[in-house]
């Protein structure tokens, strides 16, 4: 295990290095120059420097390749993603504020989705073919349908219109207040687990159905033991691998949905610092934010290779 995962993580290195090398260049190609864009905001600091002076004094002026190499070098030395363009504040402190609202966000969105998705797709193979099983591929078809930014939309503007409520746009952490914290993270959680539910219910269904016809579960069955030992102990651990694989695959949804939800409901995370830097034309704190999505992605699709040990003794012993 320890040899899988070393090497698994020394894998990550030419990824991650492939995909910053992606993101600092392909940055600097969407429209606008930051620049511009400070000298026509009138910047307190653009005022009192010419146009060359102020590329100079943001470090524009050099080649793109030594660009890049100051700026990977002082993440692989120092762990320095660089300075805010605008605010002149390390892009690793704004990350350090933003990502634990994120990761809460993400979070209660995961414990949502697999709330709702694992227990009906148990429930839809169990009874197939019946009234519920017809409910439940029907509502899974709905939430597949309903895009995630459109619902939070809805939810946000009609309770407005006709009741004259809306969600808190007041966040509160969680270390100063939980319950309230919780109580305005809970529905833009519930939104993005309810759009991620969709495809796992269906695969949960699916896979469920296939391992109920293998062999052991009609042993498991003539030894008399009870439905739900059947079904929990025997069959849902091993239909439970393809769905876990999903639920990775599911990771860049959950963060790229995350951006949009956090955007709607003021949630002050990674996603709406990204959407502001985007905005602004800040290079660093963009590249820091894709570089971060980047690693967290690879990483949840690391736990979840290592998850699958866990669920099957066969492949614990091949790692």
């Amino acid at each position: 295990m320890r040899t899988y995962l070393l090497r698994r993580l020394l894998a990550l290195i030419p990824t991650l290095f492939f995909a910053s090398l992606i993101v600092f260049f392909t940055i600097r190609l969407i429209p606008g120059d930051v620049v511009d864009l400070m000298l026509s905001q009138n910047d307190v600091a653009a005022e009192k420097m010419s146009r060359d002076q102020l590329i100079a004094a943001l470090g524009l002026d050099r080649p793109m390749w030594d660009q890049y190499l100051r700026w990977a070098g002082a993440i692989v030395l120092h762990g320095d993603l660089g300075k805010s363009l605008w605010q002149s504040t390390p892009v690793t402190e704004q990350l350090a504020a933003r990502l634990p609202v994120t990761f809460e966000l993400g979070l209660i969105g995961l414990l949502v989705g697999l709330s709702i998705a694992i227990p009906i797709g148990v429930y839809s193979a169990m009874r197939q073919d019946t009234r519920g099983d017809q409910i439940a591929r029907s509502f899974s078809i709905l939430l597949l349908a309903i895009p995630n930014f459109w619902l939070a939309t809805i939810v946000v503007v009609f309770p407005s219109i006709w009741w004259g409520w809306s969600p808190s746009v007041e966040y509160v952490a969680f270390s100063d207040r939980p319950l309230l914290n919780l109580q305005h993270m809970l529905l833009p959680g519930v939104i993005l687990g309810a759009s991620l539910s969709a495809l796992t219910m269906r695969l949960t269904r699916t896979m469920m159905l296939e391992v109920l016809r293998q062999d052991y579960i009609r042993t498991a069955w003539a030894k008399g033991l009870s439905e739900p030992m059947v079904m929990l102990r025997h069959a849902l651990r091993n239909a439970l691998i393809p769905v876990i694989t999903l639920i990775g695959l599911q990771a860049p949804i959950l963060i790229g949905g995350s951006v949009v939800i956090e955007q709607i409901f003021v949630i002050p995370g990674t996603g709406l610092l990204l959407l502001d830097a985007v905005g602004s034309r800040d290079y660093p704190v963009i590249t820091g934010v894709f570089l971060v999505f980047g690693a967290a992605v690879l990483l949840i699709n690391l736990a979840v290779d290592l998850s699958y040990g866990l669920l099957d003794p066969k492949v614990r012993q091949r790692q």
